[in-house]
């Protein structure tokens, strides 16, 4: 009788976890943005990012920031000049917004 308690004790338990939505604290997609590397321009891309965590955009420097962004994940980010996500805020950028090269940011928080 005891083991079998344990056992739907156990089950419940597991289902609880694998019931539970793993992105509940992540904006799912993708933010897309462009950066400079010497001449040359690339794409840079933050998948999936955690919800109210500051991310210092990947291809950012002091002397060039990100440009182009494209939000295309289900929250919105506030892109900011600096990095840490402190001074400036230039803007929010709500799901599916895209700004074009003249935003310049070296981070982004999103929500």
């Amino acid at each position: 009788m005891r083991l079998r308690n344990v056992l739907v004790a156990a089950t419940s338990a597991i289902g609880l976890v694998l019931a539970v939505p793993v992105s509940a604290n992540a904006a799912d997609g993708v933010f897309r943005y462009t950066y400079r590397d010497g001449g040359s321009e690339h794409r840079g891309e933050v998948v999936d990012p955690r919800a109210e965590e500051c991310v210092d955009v990947r291809g950012a420097t002091e002397e060039h920031a990100a440009f182009a962004p494209v939000n295309r994940t289900s929250g919105s980010a506030v892109a900011f000049v600096e990095f840490g996500c402190v001074g400036d805020t230039y803007r929010v950028l709500d799901p599916g917004d895209s700004v074009g090269r003249r935003l310049l940011f070296r981070s982004v928080l999103f929500s």
